[in-house]
Formats: C-alpha cells, structure tokens, sequence
C-alpha cells in the first residue's frame, strides 16, 4: 500500500512562518484576482497554513460568507490563529485541524460549498488525485474546484548563477523522495477530469520579478530561504550526482552565495509562475 501521508519538506520553524507570510504578501492579491469571488460564498480552504489568503478571501466575500480552513500542522494553525487575533479577525474565517488526504466534515458539510481551494497543497501529499475528488464531494452540484500549484520546472534565472540548475534538480528529487510531486501544477486538468469534476479554465499567474522592481528582493530572499530551509532534504536527494564527482555538500553554500550575489546584479530576472486550474462538480 502506497503511503499517503503529507510530507512539507519546509518544516515549520519560525523561519519557514516568517518566509511563508512574505510569501502570502506576494501573491494573495494575485491569487484573488483569479478568484473573482461574487460575494456571500462558502468557501473551503485546504491546506489554509498561516491563514492570511483564507482570511483575505473571507474579507473579499464579505457579508453572509462563511469560510472554513483546514490545516494539519498545530503550529501552522497556533500562528494563523494568533495573526488573526492581531488583526481583530478572530471570527473572520474559522480554522480547523485535518488532513487533506483524510478530509473529515461534519455530514451536512459535504456537497454544502461554493468553492473549495487548495494552493500549493498538490504538490505535498503523496495522493493529489484523493484530495481532489474530496473537495469535488464538499462542493455543491455547480460548485467550483480551484487548484493552485508549482510546476517547477519551469523557474528560469537569467543570468543563470553558478550551479544554480544542479542546486534546483537537487532540491526537486527531494521532492520525489518524499513521494511528492514538484511538476504537480502540468497535471491538475487531468486530476479535475480523474475527480469527476468538469475542468473549465487553465492559467499561469505571473510570479516573477527583475532588478528594478522594488520588491525583487523579496523574490530573491524567498528563493534563498526555501532552498535553506530544505538543505537536509536537499543533501540527502543528492546521493546519486556524488557518483559523478560532485560534492553537493560541499558546493550547497557556494551555490547559494552565489545566488545572494546574482540578485544584486542589475539585470537580474526571476520568471515563474504558478499553474491555476478551475473545473466544476456536475449537476
């Protein structure tokens, strides 16, 4: 039997908290304007982690949403429910422990929401296809399924830094070893239509940044922080390129040096973009 536990490679150290709420600030207005919630939805966010794009969309939904997060990590939720506290949004959105391969509702909850939402949540479990057809059963008939996820392979830094491309392989095969997927966002049509679900729309949305931009070096310092946070992870991927005389252990801290200095170069340019796929539950 295959096994379905989540492993988040990241951790979730107060470190991985503050790069994670960095993150949220660059990409929740996005990642809403792609929603284009109507108003009064209910809302099931998966994954929901610090909480800040599930509150956000709580706000955007306004009067008569409810919205429901579903986290499995007590410390993701003890920081969501303490920066909501801070913001005197206590009741905004209501967050609940769970896996998201062993969804549990209460039974009048399935087949009762508008939208369910998962981002970069794919890309972490080892069975994405079961949790896309839960959220295609806690959707109502006409309900919409949104998936937000990474296809790594598509990152581009140019000028390349030094040893950049073999740090990234490295980082991606620790994916692999820990039965996730990082090229999760190609498939998620397919994993709508697998779900019973009718796909309707797929999309980048634009996740990149260059010199110039003021906030370029916060895209730059995310990039630096993740492959810090998964170094263990990384090392340990990286067995089969020692066959091939190459230490990453020993070349990891001048590979990331020499990121830190690429983003200091004036026509530095990071193109990415996250993979978004829509699809309904059928009537």
């Amino acid at each position: 039997m295959p096994d379905r536990a989540s492993h988040y490679i990241h951790g979730t150290t107060p470190e991985e908290q503050r790069r994670l709420t960095r993150l949220n600030q660059l990409l929740n207005q996005r990642s809403l304007d792609e929603l284009a919630l109507r108003g009064g939805e209910s809302i099931l966010d998966l994954g929901s982690g610090l909480g800040q794009l599930t509150r956000a969309m709580a706000r955007v939904a306004g009067r008569g949403a409810r919205v429901v997060g579903i986290e499995r990590s007590e410390q993701q939720l003890e920081e969501a429910r303490r920066q909501a506290r801070e913001a005197g949004e206590e009741t905004l959105a209501e967050f609940r422990q769970g896996d998201v391969l062993a969804l549990s509702l209460a039974p009048a909850e399935w087949g009762s929401f508008d939208v369910a939402h998962a981002r970069f949540v794919l890309e972490h479990v080892s069975d994405p296809l079961a949790v896309v057809r839960a959220m295609v059963r806690a959707v109502r008939p006409g309900g919409r399924l949104v998936l937000v996820d990474d296809d790594h392979d598509v990152l581009r830094l140019w000028p390349e830094p030094a040893a950049f491309s073999r740090l990234w392989g490295a980082y991606c095969s620790s994916y692999e070893r820990a039965s996730n997927d990082p090229y999760v966002g190609r498939r998620m049509i397919a994993l709508l239509h697998q779900a019973g679900a009718q796909p309707r729309r797929n999309r980048w949305v634009w996740f990149g940044s260059c010199s110039g931009d003021e906030r370029f070096p916060l895209f730059v310092a995310n990039l630096v922080e993740i492959l810090i946070g998964a170094r263990a992870a990384i090392l340990e991927a990286a067995g089969e390129t020692e066959a091939e005389g190459f230490r990453l252990d020993e070349a990891f801290d001048a590979a990331v040096t020499a990121l830190r200095a690429w983003g200091e170069r004036p026509d530095a340019a990071i193109w990415f973009a996250m993979a978004w796929a829509e699809g309904v539950r059928e009537r």
